[in-house]
């Protein structure tokens, strides 16, 4: 385990320094930034079982606890809040839907499958390192697969939204000014802060009713559900949520990465660690009735921000999270938001979701000059959007788990293809000038 040493003075931050994971400030300092991190996740975090109709109380329970476990098994060397994961949304929304009784068990089944999945794809990293993880999942096909998550939701987002229209646009309209007017902080919390204006104009329109809230405790333990692996079309659903894996591998890698910039490039020896983390974090989670977990980019942006690193922080606002849960009156507050609030803050949350998504083809500089490159991400968007279906029996596929596998596959298969022929080529055979959309030829990267 990392021990902390004090950083300078403990009070500020030399320029062009940062406080390593293994420093800390002040714990008066190191206090006010763990609550800070806190502020960052909460507007994310408390959305996603809004959306799901999880508990509140207990998802914020499992984030805190996770966040724990994350810090546990990367040594202290990590930092990193573990918040609610969007890419969640779509399968567990489809799951609880299907049956009023077994849905929630059934979804949550389907977390803890992921959570399974993903700490062995983190013991293999830590035996092999991560460069499969590139190879398998390369820039054009995590674009794709991010992007179809969040597009896959778009008709979530509308059929909140037409149920109170006004406070939608109100609701969409201060997420994007607070976005456009803020910079730093503020700007990060936009989505937070919409809400807040939403929910106030909701207020004023009599579309909140309070009673839940004065009759709930100010102090009592979480609501917690099993995870239910008998109930019929359970595992039909888990095979929903597997794409889900591949989202949480790339933001997982991509926060290690970030914090290895910003501090030391041997951070990146704790990417396996950190998937196992994570995968037992959501594991946990699904096991008693949270959402599946993830790194977060809010908080990213705060240690950016303040150039604190320090995993001291984090402990902090771990410990946080965990005594907020134990407020039902606070759950109870957050389950009175209304279906306008929630219609316009999901109209920008899925549709930036999506642009995470293209912006991972922009920074990575995919070449949709080729075939396969443009097909990979064509055909996967279309099944995603329109949601297409395969059922056998009990058994069905839908839009994620399909448009996933379009990407893979033809990311893969014409990239095989295209060194046969291009072997062949060299041997004497044929090979296209013109690729069929008028691109280059098909070639391996």
């Amino acid at each position: 385990m990392a021990i902390w040493k004090i950083h300078g003075n403990g009070r500020t931050v030399e320029p062009g320094q940062v406080v390593r994971p293994d420093e800390r400030m002040s714990w008066p300092a190191t206090v006010a930034i763990g609550a800070q991190h806190v502020v960052a996740m909460f507007g994310a975090t408390f959305l996603v079982p809004i959306l799901t109709g999880f508990p509140v109380s207990t998802t914020l329970f499992f984030s805190g606890i996770g966040t724990i476990l994350f810090l546990l098994i990367t040594r202290n060397r990590l930092p990193s809040y573990l918040g609610s994961s969007f890419a969640f949304i779509a399968p567990v929304t489809a799951a609880v839907a299907s049956s009023k009784e077994t849905g929630m068990g059934t979804a949550l089944a389907g977390i803890v499958a992921v959570g399974i999945l993903l700490a062995l794809v983190g013991l293999l990293v830590q035996f092999v390192g991560v460069g499969w993880v590139d190879r398998f999942m390369p820039p054009v096909v995590a674009g794709a697969i991010v992007c179809l998550i969040g597009l896959n939701l778009a008709p979530a987002a509308w059929n909140n939204f037409k149920v109170q229209p006004l406070t939608a646009t109100i609701t969409l309209t201060a997420v994007i000014l607070f976005s456009v007017l803020f910079r730093g902080f503020l700007g990060r919390i936009s989505i937070f802060l919409g809400v807040i204006v939403g929910y106030i104009a909701a207020g004023i329109q009599g579309q909140i009713d309070w009673k839940a809230v004065s009759g709930a405790d100010w102090v009592g333990l979480p609501e917690f559900h099993l995870a239910n692996f008998t109930a019929p079309g359970t595992w039909a659903a888990i095979a929903m949520f597997l794409p889900v894996v591949l989202v949480l591998i790339a933001e997982n890698v991509g926060h290690v990465r970030a914090v290895a910039t910003m501090t030391d490039s041997t951070v990146n020896k704790e990417t396996g660690r950190a998937l196992i983390a994570d995968g037992v974090s959501t594991t946990v989670a699904g096991l008693f009735g949270g959402s599946g977990t993830t790194t977060y980019g809010e908080n990213i942006g705060v240690m950016a921000a303040t150039r604190v690193y320090s995993t001291a922080a984090y402990w902090v606002a771990g410990l946080v999270a965990v005594l907020l849960a134990l407020s039902p009156k606070i759950g109870a507050l957050f389950n009175t938001i209304p279906a306008g609030v929630l219609g316009g803050a999901t109209t920008a949350l899925y549709g930036l979701i999506g642009i995470i998504g293209i912006k991972i083809w922009v920074d990575n500089r995919v070449d949709f000059s080729r075939p396969v490159n443009q097909y990979t991400g064509a055909v996967a968007l279309v099944i995603a959007i329109a949601n297409f279906t395969m059922s056998w029996g009990q058994f069905q596929l839908t839009g994620i788990v399909l448009g996933a596998a379009a990407a893979l596959l033809i990311y893969h298969l014409g990239n095989a293809i295209a060194r046969a022929r291009k072997t062949g080529a060299d041997d004497g055979g044929p090979i296209p000038a013109v690729g069929p959309l008028g691109g280059d030829p098909v070639e391996a990267e």
